[in-house]
Order: structure tokens, then sequence, then C-alpha cells
């Protein structure tokens, strides 16, 4: 590996004579940690640059995002004895197998919440806006091992140097263990792509005296006293890598659900499909629940949940009386009350997404995303077509388009050996990891992508870096108020 560049003049500007040599030495920590194969995506000389007040807001949401988590659960719950409206807890298992609602309502999981929570934040001309949120997110060992290599060259980075690990770290010691703590990083066949940032990860945990493996399924034995490991012996704990949808193509995963119903591992992210569901953002909007959201979450979280979450709607092809409207839901300048009237809907009046609400293979990475106002009449047609017909197996949503607003950032290009500067939009991911009910936010992970793509995830000719603080910017986000 490259000895570690002294950082020069200017840390923060991009002219600083070193840039080039900087991303270079980032790429090779990258590449050695197995995370980057020379072009998997660019990368910039320096972490992408918050402003104080940027950071104040996004170290507050994670209090906010951990009640609404809180509610939310308690609003299944309620809604499934019907304390609540029935036709929450309804849509929320729709198309769900009957065994795993079954196994997730069981009384010894009823207050279990993901212990890692990670909204992804567009920032927009508005302030930033919520696209969605992860429980179950990748990302932490790449964010981790840039945010080392970062650190090494003198940049401030959000969360500190081992703010991932140590977060991680926290979050696991804190989970209900009858014994010494030692982890088990399960990574399925369908997020193989993801090993080798887990396997970075449970280095560092080792390291920080937390005994941890990253394995596949097959590699955990199972036994009377419990779940074991080759080298590791006894697991306390299992972190899953894995959806809910996958379940049926995970070797062993009626022992590994058995092993923690009989409480021998704690589990985490819990088997809560509810709680991994995209459709949670038509719940906080819908007018028939107002009175719960009002008593379960404070005023100041619910103003600023509705202001960073896109509006969203359930496409539920089932009649609706001729007399009610779709909530909330406008084209043609007057309120919508059937979804064919979004059919011949302009495209001006299409700024929406369509997307799986989360039990899919298709609900992660962009895959089954559709931008109303970037496709034509026929195929937004289609499209709604295809979303309303498979109501019953995968709900999908329908959402405000939130447009991402225009920042510059560069990146090092590797075949010129020089700084190239790139106009595009901003995803910023941060990682809150929770342990006994107190949210810290570990890192944050930018993506920034060009600006011909509509969608912003990971992709070759995006910008992937972590962010650091610098009290000399001006906010990134007017208006983003705590």
């Amino acid at each position: 590996m490259d000895s570690t560049p002294t950082l020069s003049a200017a840390p923060f500007g991009i002219s600083a004579p070193n840039a080039s040599e900087h991303a270079r030495y980032v790429r090779q920590r990258l590449i050695s940690a197995h995370l980057h194969d020379g072009a998997t995506w660019r990368i910039a000389p320096t972490p992408f640059r918050l402003s104080d007040s940027d950071l104040a807001f996004i170290q507050a949401l994670g209090h906010h995002l951990l009640s609404f988590t809180k509610a939310l659960n308690r609003l299944y719950y309620q809604s499934a004895r019907r304390a609540e409206p029935a036709w929450v807890a309804d849509y929320l298992d729709q198309g769900k197998p009957s065994d795993l609602i079954a196994f997730a309502r069981m009384n010894r999981f009823h207050d279990l919440l993901p212990s890692i929570i990670r909204p992804d934040l567009i920032l927009t001309d508005d302030g930033f806006a919520i696209s969605e949120l992860d429980s179950v997110p990748g990302g932490m060992g790449l964010t981790g091992c840039m945010t080392d290599a970062y650190a090494d060259l003198g940049y401030p980075v959000i969360g500190g140097r081992h703010g991932m690990a140590q977060g991680f770290e926290r979050m696991i010691r804190a989970l209900p263990m009858e014994n010494t703590a030692s982890l088990a990083i399960v990574v399925s066949e369908e997020a193989k792509d993801y090993r080798p940032e887990m396997t970075w990860l449970a280095a560092r945990l080792r390291d920080a005296g937390l005994p941890t493996e990253g394995v596949a399924p097959d590699d955990v034995l199972f036994t009377e006293d419990g779940l074991q490991l080759a080298g590791l012996g006894r697991v306390s704990a299992v972190y899953r890598f894995f959806e809910l949808f996958d379940l049926k193509n995970i070797p062993k995963i009626e022992l590994l659900l058995y092993a923690a119903k009989k409480g021998r591992v704690a589990l985490t992210p819990p088997v809560k499909p509810w709680l991994e569901e995209k459709m949670a953002f038509a719940l906080i909007h819908h007018p028939a629940l107002e009175p719960y959201w009002m008593k379960g979450l404070s005023e100041e979280t619910l103003t600023l949940l509705r202001r960073v979450m896109p509006k969203t709607w359930v496409l539920d092809p089932r009649p609706v009386p001729p007399s009610a409207i779709i909530p909330g839901l406008r084209a043609h300048e007057r309120a919508v009350s059937n979804w064919q009237e979004l059919f011949t809907a302009g495209q001006k009046e299409r700024r929406f997404i369509v997307k799986p609400s989360g039990f899919s293979e298709l609900a992660w990475g962009a895959r089954g995303v559709s931008v109303g106002h970037d496709m034509s009449q026929k195929d937004w047609t289609a499209t709604l077509e295809k979303a309303l017909g498979s109501f019953q197996t995968v709900p999908y949503l329908l959402q405000e388009f939130r447009k991402g607003r225009h920042v510059n950032y560069h990146y090092h290009d590797a075949g010129r050996d020089e700084i190239v500067r790139m106009p595009g939009r901003v995803r910023l991911s941060p990682y809150y990891f929770v342990a006994r009910d107190v949210p810290t936010l570990g890192g944050i992970l930018a993506t920034v992508c060009p600006l011909d793509k509509k969608l912003i995830h990971g992709m070759t000719e995006a910008i992937m870096a972590p962010c650091m603080v610098d009290h000399t910017a001006a906010p990134v986000s007017p208006g983003c108020e705590t």
C-alpha cells in the first residue's frame, strides 16, 4: 500500500497540489480491501463538505427517525388488533407469507426495533428530502474504510476515523445476549456483492475486541446449545444482511429463526417486514391517521417528517366510492378519485416515482423505480397498469418526485491523472447506530451522480465519498433548521 501522503496547503480546497495523490491513496486503500476494482465508481480527492448547520440537522434527524420507527411499530400492532384502522396492518402485510407474519408477531419480539437506521437524503432546493428509509443498509464497511483513509489525510470526517465500526460495536453489545458477545454477520447469496465490506467491518470489530466473522448462511452450525462458527465457537448475536423477501433462498433459515425464537441468539434487524416497508411514507401523510401521529409523535417530529418525507400513495386497484377521493392526489387540476385518471396526465403532472413497496427483489438498488415525467405517455400508462396489477403479490407506491439540487464536486480521472469538476446531484446516507435507545451518527456517505441521471445511486459515473464538516462552509441545504 502507498504510504500516507502529507496534507498540503488548502486542505479543503480542490487546488491543493497533492489532490491527485490523495485520490490515488484512497483508491489504493479501497482496492487493498477488495472494495474497489479501480473503476467501480469515481474517487474524490476530499470528502464531501457539510456545514455546521447541515450536520446539526442530520444529527437531530436520527432522534426523529427513531421516534417514527417506534410509532410505526406500535401502529402496526394496534392496527392488527383493531385498536387503529385495520387497513394499516392489512396494507403492511400485503404480499407477505402468512408464516412470516405469524413469526414476526410473536410477543417476545414485540418491542424489538432495527438497530441501524439509514435514510437516503436528497438535497433539493427546498432542503433535504428522504427518498427512503433503510433498516438493512449496505455501505457500512465501504463508508468505514473510506472514512479511515481520508482521516489518514487529515480531513475532519464526520463520525471520526472509527465512527462506523465503533457505532456498530456499541449497537451489538447493547443487544440482549445471554453470554459473552460474539457476532456472525450473515450475508446471503443475493447480497454477495457486499461480502467484502462486511469482511472489512468484521476485521475492525475483532480489532476492537468483539469476536466477529462475516459468513454465508451455510457456514453457521446448529447444535443443541445454539449457533456455532468454526474458529469462533458459540455465536451470541447474528446481524442478518439479507432481505426478508429472500428468506426462502437462505440455507438453514428455519434453524436460525428457531434459535432467535428460543432466545439462543440475538438476531438483528428483527424479522419484522412492516419495518422494511416504503409504504410507511404513505401512512404518515394519511389524514385518517392524523390523530394517531399527533398522539404518538411530538409536534416537532411530525412537522419535520411530513416536510422531508415526500407524499406517497399505495397503488391499490380496488374501486374508490364515487363520492370519495384519493387524499392529497391531484391531476388535470382536480382531485383524483380513480387511478385511471392518472393514465392521461401530461408530462408536467407526472412528476412521480413508481416503485415496489419493499418485499421484492426489485425494491432495492433502484432496480424497480420508474420516473413518471421521464417516460412516454404509453410507457407511463403501462407502468401504472403493471403496478396496479401487482398489488396482491407486490404492492407498488406512487411518490412525489423531489428533484435534486445542483452541486459541484470533483473526482480524480485515473487515466489522465488529473482532477475533474463534475456538476451533479447528491444523496447523503447517514448511518445511525441505536444502542440503549440512543441513535449515534457513525458516518455519512455521499453519492453524487451526473446531472443526466434521474436517479441517484451507486454507479460507475458516480462520485462516492464520506462527509466531513467544514466550519467555513455555507449550508448546502438552505432552511435545514432543526
